[in-house]
């Protein structure tokens, strides 16, 4: 179970790449396979020595699921495949337990009224299905109001329980944990042994998962976050969490899939077969876009993650049943080598990741966060291989090109390229070309900021562009391009077209795009055929799409511009709330002043609306809402911007709940406004920030 309180109130090349610990790490790396100060070690067990997979209650069920509910879904995952995928283990997570959690014999007991029969009828169901069963505790004492289970001061005596009933995996939590101030290293290495000396003596997974990570929880020490676990979980469990959830229930949000990701990625010399960092579960349909969560997917492939669905997979669509299935992602999450990925070069918009395969192949993701597509590249020798000729081999379209060193993706706009890169042999192969997604690269002559979506209106002229690259090894002939777009707009070529691309050139072909006056508002797309001939392989064609935004008519006269249609918008939880404070439950409330109009969300958030150059002046004042002085004295620090086309017109610098700021700024020529809330440094904890307001003058 994770929390249950709103967030504001609530290696490379040869081998494993070796990361020197920072000074304030705590113990050395080191320190891992051997002893935990003061505490033996429960010895270490291989029971899962590639990444286990399964499902998990939480996030698609929440806490109030039932014996019905759970066997349905154990059904699901045989009859969609996704356990002939590997996905085997059905996990139940916090909620299972009965209100009183214990008889008065001390025992565990499940619901009564949610699970009539007891548990091992269930988990009987379960192994007759051909899957495994997984179970949740936590690893402090039972605080009624603060977690819902806990199995403090009952360790040997629940360990035995779970072997009893045959489940064969455990998470065990800290919510139980943090709210008795324990040490995770010790209870959990407690948990551990017990577990390990099981009186069935059953082979048991063990999830170690300490959710408690500042400042997203508050301010805690080092040693009780997730972030320390690394230290001292490899030597105790198959698998450690390494920071806080991924999201909430029935919630999960493409940024803190990075943020996880990128937490997860801090230590990968701790991962090996048998032990692996996790960086919670997979989120298909519960608030992400196919594309970001084919990304999260490639990602947690990538850092050899246990692959856990939250979602109800009863109601999966066959899109997210297909991601979560693919056999050639999976190969590389499922690597016998254990090994996880490590980014080559700089952090930033774009990125590229690697990892060794048990082979000497390396998977490869060109990895785009960024808001626009790209093409994005890197080389073979930048990721450990040598050699002339490569074999590219795309996990998720199955094409397999050849390359003379160049490793290239046209990369949609929070998307992510995964290939498995290794030697060429034998006569040559098919050329790898890219073929680039359609770009607006300017919109009636102004150019298109880099990196933003793109945004149109009834009538604009936008200049579209296609590159297309040749990095194979033979050249391609009588390349062409042709562009798709709805019905009743308009598409002239601009460019012409070359006769050959040698290996190692580029072209690229624009047109002249534009949507009729009269053009439905909302996400529209344009395709891309590209074609070329190559010897001895006839003419090939590769297809790319490109989302646009065509954008609602601009506000008009004096506006509440919170109650004008935006073209997107984003908050850290929840959704932007108009006219109250974020999640809707109070009025926008700043020093303790009500104010009828704005718009409240958390941090971090974009608001995007249209004004199409129609507009003078905006007015309104920014501030943190009175909702956060119900939580406590943490967190509840923003930062507001106001972006014109790519250009901050005001910024507030850092405000905190007893601040505010008076917004008043020149929108002559702005076709496209955002409002930006920043966590100002510390995290989006207790972050609840209102714009009042918000007047335009069009």
């Amino acid at each position: 179970m994770k929390r249950h309180v709103l967030p504001a109130l609530l290696a490379l090349t040869a081998g494993l790449l070796i990361v020197p610990a920072p000074a304030n790490a705590g113990p050395a790396a080191d320190t891992v396979a051997g002893t935990v100060a003061g505490t033996e070690p429960a010895p270490q067990q291989v029971l899962s020595p590639t990444p286990y997979q399964g499902w998990n209650t939480y996030f698609g069920l929440g806490g109030d699921f039932s014996e019905e509910s759970v066997k349905g879904v154990a059904d699901a995952l045989v009859s969609r495949g996704l356990a002939r995928a590997g996905y085997d283990i059905v996990w139940l997570d916090g909620g299972w337990q009965d209100p009183e959690p214990r008889t008065a014999a001390g025992e565990l007991q499940p619901d009564r009224t949610r699970f009539p029969n007891g548990l091992k009828p269930l988990v009987d169901y379960i192994h007759a299905k051909g899957l495994k069963a997984g179970i949740y505790t936590d690893a402090g004492p039972y605080i009624p109001g603060r977690c819902g289970i806990g199995s403090g001061g009952y360790y040997q005596r629940d360990a035995d329980q779970f072997a009893a009933w045959e489940f064969d995996a455990v998470k065990v939590d800290f919510l139980c944990g943090i709210a008795a101030n324990l040490d995770p290293k010790t209870v959990f290495t407690e948990f551990a042994r017990a577990l390990r000396n099981n009186a069935s003596h059953r082979p048991i997974i063990f999830n170690l998962c300490n959710p408690v990570t500042s400042p997203d929880w508050g301010n805690y020490p080092p040693q009780q976050q997730s972030t320390y676990s690394w230290t001292y979980a490899p030597a105790i469990a198959q698998s450690w969490r390494t920071y806080t959830d991924v999201g909430f229930v029935y919630d999960i949000k493409f940024k803190d899939v990075l943020r996880n990701y990128d937490a997860n990625a801090r230590h990968p010399e701790v991962a090996g077969p048998g032990h692996f960092n996790d960086p919670d579960y997979l989120g298909p349909e519960l608030g992400m876009t196919d594309e970001e969560f084919r990304t999260q997917m490639t990602l947690w492939s990538m850092a050899a993650a246990p692959l856990v669905i939250g979602s109800d997979v009863r109601k999966l669509s066959q899109t997210s049943i297909d991601t979560l299935s693919d056999p050639d992602v999976l190969a590389i999450d499922q690597d016998p080598a254990g090994v996880q990925a490590v980014r080559v070069g700089p952090a930033g918009a774009t990125e590229t990741w690697v990892k060794r395969l048990a082979n000497g192949d390396r998977a490869v993701v060109l990895l785009n966060r960024g808001d626009g597509p790209k093409i994005l590249t890197t080389t073979a020798s930048s990721v450990g291989l040598s050699g002339s000729r490569f074999t590219l081999k795309n996990a998720w379209t199955n094409q397999v090109t050849e390359s003379a060193g160049t490793v290239s993706a046209a990369v949609a706009a929070h998307g992510a390229a995964l290939f498995r890169v290794g030697p060429a042999r034998g006569v040559p192969g098919i050329p790898h070309v890219t073929a680039g997604l359609p770009q607006i690269t300017k919109v009636d002559a102004v150019p298109t900021p880099d990196g933003t979506a793109p945004v149109l209106a009834g009538g604009d002229e936008a200049r579209v562009e296609v590159a297309v690259r040749n990095d194979g090894t033979l050249p391609v002939f009588a390349p062409k391009v042709r562009l798709a777009t709805p019905a009743g707009w308009t598409v002239k070529p601009l460019s012409g077209a070359p006769t050959v691309l040698p290996r190692g050139s580029a072209a690229t072909f624009a047109f002249a795009v534009t949507p009729p006056s009269t053009a439905a508002t909302g996400e529209a797309r344009m395709t891309a055929t590209t074609s070329y001939d190559v010897m001895g392989h006839g003419r090939l064609t590769q297809t790319t799409v490109s989302a646009v935004v065509v954008a609602p008519a601009p506000p008009d006269g004096e506006a509440a511009l919170s109650h004008h249609a935006w073209i997107s918008a984003t908050s850290g939880w929840m959704s932007p709330t108009i006219d109250l404070s974020v999640g809707g439950w109070s009025p926008l409330s700043v020093l303790g002043q009500v104010y009828p109009t704005g718009l409240g969300v958390a941090s971090p958030s974009t608001v995007r609306y249209y004004l199409g150059s129609q507009c003078r002046r905006l007015t309104a004042m920014v501030g943190i809402d009175d909702a956060v002085r119900n939580v406590g004295p943490e967190g509840a620090t923003a930062t507001f911007q106001v972006i014109g086309d790519g250009r901050v017109l005001f910024d507030s610098g850092l405000l905190t709940r007893d601040d505010t700021r008076q917004i008043d700024v020149d929108l002559t020529n702005v076709r496209v406004l955002d409002l930006v809330v920043g966590d100002g440094g510390d995290g989006g904890y207790n972050d609840r920030a209102n714009w009042i307001g918000l007047n335009a003058s069009c």
